[in-house]
């Protein structure tokens, strides 16, 4: 009769080597005496939603009424030299549409066009926000029919033009004098600029674009198409719903750890922010087995996070990455939330380009 081992006793110098492989790889072995298998950490790192909440800095207000932020370290020059650089991630304050506000509001910032909203009132709005980011609103703005994939395009100032935009979720341009637009209503918005190539980039990156590694392959395309290096590269992570709100199924979590050894690390368990749920739990149980009810902590998922690591294996140092700030699904008084509006939300836009005057 075979005898249950005793996780007490010196391991076996091949075993403690096969241990160390599970390990890595997010295993353990079953130590329970039953025939042969393994079993995953179920267990992940606890918090309460307060504590992954990062709020958004205090919104620029432009002359036009536009509110907006900008990555701290990019308005000192001295810091990231940067004076080259337009860029800013919109908020919903400020603009012209009146769709998705109170009758008694003032206009917001819609910058998609929406079934619900006018296209010539969002045309107004697009210029309005460059205006605001350059000075000038009839700036050529380039965007995309974004569809959460990998697909980049390499943008100049003729894109602005197009009727149908390019169907991609990544922008690149070394082109002087016009912005490169990325759509928003959760997802989280990537900036990215080579300071010495004079390069600039504008990734959409939601749950799916980050797991086909939309930013690492975006930085890639940089280096092939225009001689870019890592070293020479800044990046802002703009607001997007953060992992205090982002509660994802069991399915996300595989598509990550199909990708991506510390695919564990960006989950977290949170506990519900339902203070009647909390205090009366006995209220809401159910006949479904253990495991399979809502009760219990839910899986966030952290996308500022997520995307910061791929932009680390990319070959950015990780001063020149920062995180502007913002839970779209928190604050929804400052953003546009699709999650927070049941579907029914307008759409902020980050962008990013660079002065003509720029000396390349």
């Amino acid at each position: 009769m075979r005898s249950a081992p005793n996780p007490n006793a010196p391991a076996d110098p091949e075993v403690q080597a096969i241990d160390a492989l599970f390990l890595e790889a997010g295993l353990v072995r079953n130590l329970r005496g039953k025939a042969g298998g393994v079993t995953r950490r179920v267990r992940m790192e606890r918090a309460a939603p307060e504590e992954l909440r990062q709020p958004a800095p205090e919104p620029h207000v432009a002359a036009n009424g536009v509110q907006w932020l900008a990555a701290p370290a990019w308005e000192k020059p001295g810091r990231q030299k940067t004076p080259w650089l337009w860029h800013g991630f919109s908020t919903r304050q400020g603009g012209l549409s009146r769709c998705y506000c109170a009758e008694d509001a003032p206009g917001e910032l819609n910058l998609g066009f929406t079934g619900d909203d006018g296209r010539e009132t969002v045309a107004a709005n697009r210029r309005l926000l460059a205006e605001a980011i350059t000075g000038d609103p009839a700036t050529p703005l380039v965007t995309l029919r974004q569809f959460h994939s990998n697909v980049l395009v390499v943008a100049t100032a003729a894109d602005a033009g197009r009727e149908r935009p390019w169907k991609a979720d990544g922008l690149i341009t070394d082109e002087p004098g016009l912005l490169l637009g990325i759509q928003t209503a959760d997802c989280i918005p990537v900036l990215v600029a080579d300071r010495k190539r004079r390069v600039v980039a504008a990734f959409h990156a939601g749950w799916r674009g980050t797991v086909k590694r939309i930013v690492e392959t975006g930085v890639g395309r940089m280096r092939l198409e225009f001689g870019c290096r890592p070293e020479d590269m800044v990046a802002a992570i703009g607001p997007g719903i953060g992992a205090c709100c982002y509660s994802v199924g069991e399915e996300v979590l595989s598509s990550f750890e199909s990708q991506f050894m510390y695919a564990r690390e960006l989950f977290h368990e949170v506990e519900s922010a339902d203070v009647v749920r909390n205090k009366y739990p006995m209220l809401f149980l159910t006949q479904r087995a253990p495991g399979h009810s809502p009760m219990g902590p839910s899986l966030h998922l952290d996308l500022v996070e997520a995307n910061r690591r791929q932009l680390l294996d990319a070959g950015l140092k990780p001063g020149s990455i920062q995180s502007v700030g913002g839970c779209t699904n928190c604050q929804t008084e400052l953003f546009f939330s699709y999650r927070a509006s049941q579907g029914r939300a307008g759409r902020m836009m980050s962008v990013i380009g660079m002065r003509k005057t720029a000396s390349r």
